[in-house]
């Protein structure tokens, strides 16, 4: 990692998501950050993901975490990230997602981000692995999984927006495992 990665990288913070955090889901919608994700959403859909998120972030119980991704210095968050309970091939496993505006990409931060959720979710100790499935064609977030310690499962089909097949690389982290440094 550059020397530039590596400083920003190390700021990193996730803090909870938030009512405020509605014009952050807004800016995610981009059509270039939704290119592997079936498009952007219509409003109504984000605003419903919005409230999903407050009611995901409010919960104790477990089931998961939505944060916005901050940076020191930064007025504005920079990106979006959690985890959240999901039914996989016969068992309970959390899985993770996250999106980094435009113009911070390229320097550390989703997997710096990434590493930071993995530890919020083996703190919850709801489940024992952490899934991330981005499409086999999405270079940068594969990186983000190779990078943050996941190990690589293989290629499966999901839908993704429902309805919408998807082809996507299965990576997983053992939550029980000793935190990569």
């Amino acid at each position: 990692m550059a020397a530039t990665e590596q400083g920003a990288a190390s700021s990193v913070r996730i803090e909870p998501w938030a009512e405020d955090d509605l014009e952050l889901l807004r800016r995610a919608n981009a059509p270039e950050l939704m290119a592997h994700l079936g498009g952007p959403e219509p409003e109504g859909q984000l605003r419903g993901r919005h409230a999903r998120y407050l009611a995901l972030s409010a919960d104790r119980t477990g089931r998961g975490r939505m944060y916005r991704i901050a940076l020191p210095g930064v007025a504005d968050a920079v990106g979006t990230i959690g985890f959240w309970e999901h039914h996989w091939r016969g068992q309970e496993v959390y899985e993770t997602g996250w999106t980094v505006l435009p113009e911070f990409q390229g320097r550390g931060i989703a997997s710096a981000a990434t590493r930071a959720v993995a530890e919020a979710a083996r703190a919850a100790r709801g489940h024992r692995h952490l899934h991330a499935y981005p499409s086999v064609a999405n270079g940068p977030s594969n990186g983000v999984c190779r990078k943050a310690g996941f190990t690589l499962l293989g290629e499966c089909e999901i839908e993704y927006p429902p309805g919408c097949p998807l082809l996507v690389n299965d990576w997983r982290l053992d939550l029980r495992a000793e935190s990569p440094a």
